[in-house]
């Protein structure tokens, strides 16, 4: 058949599952952690009264959870691909991220409007013990918060679990500080407004794991990749006439890739042109899963050409 009729395909490779073993450990651990330690802030805010310790509790609560979430995110992204899921199961680390938002959200939600209600119904808080339990709290966050920060930071799923645990860490400021003002000072509201403010930040963190997951989970382009500038980098390769159908998205926001046809004049090698391209994507932009059809016309979306044949 005359070459002008003929479409080529290229897919760059078969999609592993890539194993993040160290993130996986680093996750088990600061589940471990918290789980232990949450129990002790539970009977301390309870003994002492103080909204501060239990809103860290209850965040420490949905943090051992969210923290095995993403603990099982990772191993089940650690699948290989079958019949049914073809990708694999590495887009679960994704909706981790998501859920893990989710319930930021709601814990900062929930702390802002029991702070509102014991600021109207105001209780004695026991500084002391609610110092004790804040302190050790702290300590335990941090070493936690130290386990995940060495981690891989660009990846979305250890990311939402570091925030979860970053509001712990900034629950248990906040207790320590409002202790420390109700012993000095005997200002009870202490405890509330300062867990308010924990809880803005709380939010701010849970917004942006929720954007970004959302922004995978919805097919966004992956951040740090610009689509004019891969369009505008094949067209300027030799031979190429246009190019259509470019679509880029990710499995995570680590994983990219790309499927799109380049339209390329009669007497060009389309092998050549497959190969240049696809080496083009992997240097140039760091997207090493690349499906790419090369046709001698442009094709209508999603139809094909109407006097072209496929060729395997």
């Amino acid at each position: 058949m005359p070459r002008s009729e003929t479409h080529d395909h290229a897919h760059d490779h078969e999609h592993v599952p890539q194993v993040n073993a160290d993130s996986e450990k680093r996750v088990r651990w600061a589940m471990l952690l918290t789980g232990g330690f949450m129990l002790a802030e539970v009977i301390g805010g309870w003994l002492s009264g103080s909204l501060a310790l239990l809103a860290d509790a209850g965040h420490m609560l949905s943090d051992s959870a969210s923290l095995a979430l993403a603990w099982f995110a990772f191993r089940l992204g650690t699948k290989a691909p079958d019949k049914h899921r073809t990708y694999g199961y590495q887009r679960f680390q994704v909706l981790a991220a998501f859920v893990n938002g989710l319930t930021l959200l709601a814990i900062g939600v929930g702390i802002v409007i029991a702070a509102v209600q014991r600021l109207y119904s105001p209780v004695d808080v026991m500084a002391t013990p609610m110092l004790v339990i804040a302190v050790l709290g702290l300590v335990v966050n941090l070493v936690v918060f130290a386990i995940l920060h060495r981690g891989d930071q660009g990846n979305l799923n250890l990311q939402g679990a570091l925030l979860h645990v970053l509001g712990d860490l900034l629950g248990s400021v906040a207790a320590i500080v409002a202790s420390l003002i109700i012993m000095t000072t005997g200002w009870n509201a202490a405890d509330p407004i300062l867990s308010v403010l924990a809880a803005v930040l709380i939010l701010r963190g849970a917004w942006k794991i929720l954007r970004r997951s959302g922004h995978t989970l919805l097919e966004g382009t992956p951040e740090g990749i610009e689509a004019h500038e891969i369009r505008s980098e094949l067209e300027a390769l030799e031979g190429v006439e246009s190019l259509h159908d470019l679509h880029i998205w990710g499995l995570t926001p680590q994983d990219p890739l790309i499927s799109l046809h380049l339209v390329v004049h009669d007497d060009v090698d389309h092998e050549h042109v497959l190969r240049r391209a696809s080496a083009l994507l992997r240097e140039r932009f760091g997207i090493s899963h690349a499906t790419l059809q090369v046709e001698s016309e442009s094709c209508l979306t999603g139809g094909g050409c109407e006097t072209s044949t496929s060729r395997p």
